[in-house]
């Protein structure tokens, strides 16, 4: 058993890493547009009014100040790690260098599905959307292949979903460059919008909606806090780029923290206009960003800000596939997962066969499940991924202080035991359902783990190649 605590040689990963087949390609700028693109989605155009109506009301905004602060200090421990260890994999590569492989596998394994799940449910979000922009042009697809089957609904599948995924997946297939392009136009024009909408929704603010604050107590903005989360996963998918970034060191620090400064801002500066230009009571609706606009009798700008919100959620799909993608990649390089997940095209330099599977799973729960409250695991994913990164970091420190550092978190130990405190109290804000969905999948994936993943695992060699691989 004390074979499922070895861990991986930091060395050893930073001349694999240096080895790497895939292209180095992004810079700093792409990195913190990666980061946006990913976390500025779903959650400003649809969690700010249903998480305002149903958990915090108008203090919303201290939810997503809560969920800020919490991401800030986590952010601080990624960008170290990202910057000592700028190896593909997150925080699953960061575990197993420090607290072991079966710790390892399962917050690889629990991010994979946090991922997955990212994207099939934003690519339901994004067909509703599409429907809606169509829909103001006279266009209405019929109700089979607009929605998922079940639930009261007519629908067989949800072909708009579907579609976007493998729209997705063949491009992140094509090439990191070309992704990294088109992620940057989206994510320039998504910005361009909601600034758009801030400055306009501004004059329509009636500070009496406002009224009473926090009509669901403290515990409703912590319970909006942990339930908003899911809009901050953008930085960890930063760090999956790790291997296809120019100058890691440098440039992944800069990345995970300008994003996640970014976004905190819009994502206050929203919610607050949003609740002052309409009751939160009004707000629980998967469109409320542009719903408010109509509300105020700005038809065209809610047509605008619906163009905007399609291309933000494309780019969350985008990031969600391709974090998916990495840890996986990551996993496979290790012998955790089957070699196919991390072969690389000779011509793309991109993991092919890895993208184009995950895709296709992706658009078949996208299109023929409906995610329901399955989506909240993705909270539960992110929270766990950064308790252990800011545990991880602790270690870190006093194993392997010898190691070059393009950034340093602050206060340690304090800061990673307060956010680590953080995460925790916000898991436990989660509902039953979701820890037992969560509970479940971990239980699969140790079946996994202990009936292919430890025998097949690169460090399950001999004593040399142990030597080799493991630094205890």
């Amino acid at each position: 058993m004390s074979n499922v605590f070895r861990k991986k040689s930091i060395s050893k990963m930073l001349e694999e890493s240096s080895n790497s087949q895939l292209k180095r390609s992004l810079g700093a700028f792409d990195l913190t547009l990666l980061g946006i693109g990913m976390t500025i989605g779903t959650g400003i155009f649809v969690l700010t009014g249903i998480v305002a109506a149903t958990h915090a009301g108008p203090a919303i905004s201290l939810s997503f100040v809560l969920a800020g602060i919490a991401c800030a200090l986590t952010a601080f421990c990624y960008a170290e790690f990202a910057s000592t260890v700028p190896i593909s994999g997150s925080v699953y590569t960061y575990s197993y260098a420090t607290i072991g492989e079966l710790v390892a596998f399962i917050i690889g394994w629990d991010l994979m599905l946090e991922y997955l799940l990212a994207v099939s449910a934003v690519a339901s979000g994004w067909s509703a959307y599409f429907q809606s922009l169509i829909g103001g042009f006279g266009i209405h697809l019929p109700a089979a292949i607009t929605s998922t089957p079940g639930g009261g609904s007519k629908g067989i599948v949800d072909l708009p979903a579907v579609l976007i995924v493998l729209i997705i997946t063949a491009l992140l297939s094509k090439g990191i460059k070309e992704s990294a392009r088109v992620n940057n136009i989206m994510v320039i024009v998504k910005l361009a919008v909601i600034i758009l909408f801030i400055i306009a929704g501004a004059k329509y603010v009636k500070p009496a909606n406002w009224h009473p604050f926090m009509p669901f107590g403290f515990h409703g903005i912590v319970t909006g806090a942990a339930t908003v989360f899911f809009a901050f996963i953008g930085f960890d998918a930063v760090a999956t780029a790790a291997e296809e970034v120019r100058k890691p060191k440098r440039d992944l620090p800069i990345g995970i923290i300008s994003a996640l400064t970014v976004c905190t801002i819009l994502y206050i500066a929203v919610s607050q206009i949003l609740t002052g230009m309409v009751p939160y009571t009004k707000l629980n609706l998967s469109n409320p960003v542009s719903f408010a606009l109509q509300y105020v009798g700005q038809d065209w700008l809610a047509g605008i800000i619906s163009v905007g919100a399609i291309i933000g959620i494309t780019t969350v799909l985008l990031v969600s596939l391709f974090g998916q993608v990495r840890i996986s990649y990551s996993m496979s390089k290790d012998g955790l997962l089957p070699k196919t997940f991390s072969k690389v095209h000779p011509k793309f330099q991109t993991p092919f066969k890895n993208t184009w599977m995950t895709g296709i799973v992706a658009a078949l729960i996208g299109g023929f499940v409906n995610i329901g409250t399955l989506a909240e695991l993705i909270n539960m994913g992110t929270l766990l991924a950064f308790t252990l990164v800011s545990l991880s970091i602790l270690i870190l420190r006093k194993r392997h202080s010898e190691l070059k550092r393009g950034f340093r978190v602050p206060f340690v130990p304090v800061f990673p035991i307060v956010s680590a405190g953080l995460c925790i109290y916000l898991i436990l804000n989660l509902s039953k359902v979701t820890w037992i969905a969560c509970g479940i999948w971990i239980v699969i994936g140790l079946f996994v783990y202990f009936s292919y993943s430890k025998n097949h695992s690169k460090l399950n060699g001999s004593v040399y190649e142990e030597q080799n691989f493991v630094q205890k």
